[in-house]
């Protein structure tokens, strides 16, 4: 069975997930992130997901549309769609807890599972972006994450395209082990089944 918590080494944050896509009927997703000191992401946006950040031990820092946020327990941060954003601890010493909803699931859970499996199999550069542009593109087109800097319609274009050529070469089935859940008996059918990857053009 998937293991629950997942970590990732890059951005030091450990995830947990609290409530799944499976278990809201992909109306969200609810997870707990334990965060090293100096830990977080880099700047990027979604097209179709909104977050919101709960700290329980804090303060997070939110860097929100070149705005920089100290979020406390007890408040929230929202990142609406299309918003640039990122999450870090600012604290050097301290690690941070904090909970982020979701809205909607979409393919969260599946992109974060790919995108930690890649880190943890040394597969991504420094800045965690996959080696291979097949996996970039894949995991880009899963997520719906898009980074600043670069017109939207052109990495649209570009790793939507990309993606449909991966997955009609196969590219896609390296990635599976990573979010798919453990082989019935070795068979080739899954526990938990794929959700619908038809990329977009």
């Amino acid at each position: 069975m998937l293991n629950r918590t997942i970590y990732n080494p890059l951005a030091k944050d450990k995830v947990t997930f609290l409530e799944t896509e499976e278990d809201t009927g992909g109306a969200y997703e609810l997870v707990e992130v334990e965060l090293a000191p100096g830990g977080g992401v880099s700047l990027h946006y979604h097209t179709s997901l909104v977050e919101e950040f709960e700290p329980i031990t804090g303060p997070l820092g939110i860097e929100l549309d070149s705005k920089r946020l100290q979020v406390f327990p007890g408040q929230i941060a929202v990142a609406p769609v299309n918003s640039l954003h990122r999450f870090y601890n600012p604290s050097q010493t301290e690690t941070i807890l904090f909970k982020v909803y979701i809205r909607p699931a979409r393919n969260f859970e599946k992109t974060l599972r790919i995108a930690y499996g890649l880190v943890n199999d040394g597969k991504v550069n420094r800045k965690g972006i996959p080696k291979s542009i097949w996996h970039m593109a894949l995991l880009f087109h899963y997520g719906e994450s898009y980074l600043p800097g670069i017109p939207l319609f052109l990495q649209k274009r570009v790793f939507g395209f990309l993606a449909f050529l991966a997955t009609k070469l196969g590219k896609d089935k390296a990635l599976e082990k990573y979010w798919v859940g453990e082989r019935i008996n070795g068979s080739d059918h899954f526990q938990k089944m794929a959700i619908n990857n038809t990329p977009l053009l």
